[in-house]
């Protein structure tokens, strides 16, 4: 009998990025996109490879192409760090698990490296499986630090608690990710909102924009561990964004979001280097009267999008950029 979970793509609102340094956000899960694992009982533990894992190619510009896009990593090292993390918090906290084996896999339709959380999405979907196959009670509380924790102990990558928090709670999640919570008890206060009465948004991306998070991260986290003033400052004022708009959110108000949207990303092109084609994206949709914040950490974009008259002109302009849009649908 064959074990399947998902988890989602998600787009970050207002926040992105404070919560790697002790901030508040709002985010979504995007049901459009996701990353599925599959469980089998087997006689011996398996990890079985994805096609992308595969080292077979069409010819060197298709190697060139999709090193460039993916790097040099494929998603199996995602389950050994999810498989890793589960078994030694298992063991350290008395949870029992089964004798018995089983073989893993995954796919994944989440567009790689555009700021829409595939990696994370592999290793939630992955815990996901492995806590239902051994019946281990996990926390959901604590389930976004052990998936935070295989990515930055196991893997080395430069994360926060954003992606892996909004993909285990799903729907509208708002983040308060104080750092006496955090460091007294390992996760934040995760409220769930209402995503009914969000406005309707859309969300862009360009799949040629591809670049590893944590390299796009590593400017921003050097400045603020030196307690560079601008830095600081401005991280502070990014997570204000996110209280703001959950205000909003209590009144049912939007009117101001797209202006925090809008800001947000103003406020983290101060501190972080934005590419020329990433600007690219935001200034046209702005042209087109949309607000525009990035999603994640670059080459996809999300705002409000007051009507279908507009979102037609998004797809239209962005189109000639190279991008796709799509109205994000919320799980």
């Amino acid at each position: 009998m064959t074990i399947e979970f998902r988890a989602y793509a998600r787009a970050g609102l207002l926040g992105n990025p404070s919560d790697q340094y002790f901030g508040k956000i709002i985010a979504i899960s995007v049901k459009n996109f996701s990353a599925r694992v599959f469980l089998d009982e087997s006689p011996d533990l398996r990890i079985e490879p994805a096609a992308e894992d595969l080292e077979i190619y069409k010819d060197g510009r298709e190697f060139t192409d999709r090193l460039n896009l993916y790097g040099y990593y494929g998603g199996t090292r995602l389950i050994k760090a999810a498989l890793k993390t589960f078994f030694d918090y298992c063991r350290s906290q008395d949870i029992p698990t089964l004798s018995s084996n089983f073989a893993l896999r995954y796919a994944c339709d989440i567009p790689r490296q555009v700021g829409l959380a595939g990696s994370s999405a592999i290793i939630v979907a992955a815990m996901r499986a492995l806590v239902a196959f051994h019946g281990a009670r996990i926390p959901e509380e604590v389930l976004p630090t052990l998936v935070l924790r295989a990515e930055l102990k196991e893997l080395g990558i430069n994360a926060g608690y954003m992606d892996r928090v909004i993909q285990v709670y799903e729907g509208c999640v708002y983040m308060d990710l104080d750092r006496r919570l955090l460091e007294s008890r390992g996760f934040g206060e995760y409220e769930r909102l209402d995503p009914g009465i969000l406005p309707a948004f859309y969300l862009a991306y360009k799949p040629d924009l591809g670049k590893v998070s944590g390299a796009v991260h590593s400017e921003l986290r050097a400045a603020y561990d030196k307690d560079d003033p601008t830095a600081v400052a401005t991280v502070r004022e990014i997570a204000a964004l996110a209280e703001e708009g959950r205000r909003g959110y209590e009144r049912a108000d939007f009117s101001a979001w797209p202006e925090l949207l809008d800001r947000n990303f103003d406020l983290r092109s101060r501190v972080m280097t934005i590419s020329p084609s990433n600007l690219e994206m935001v200034r046209t949709a702005r042209r087109c009267g949309a607000s525009a914040n990035f999603a994640g950490s670059g080459g996809s974009i999300v705002g409000l999008c007051k009507d279908q008259a507009m979102f037609e002109r998004l797809a239209k302009e962005l189109g000639k950029l190279g991008a796709k849009i799509i109205r994000p649908q919320i799980v």
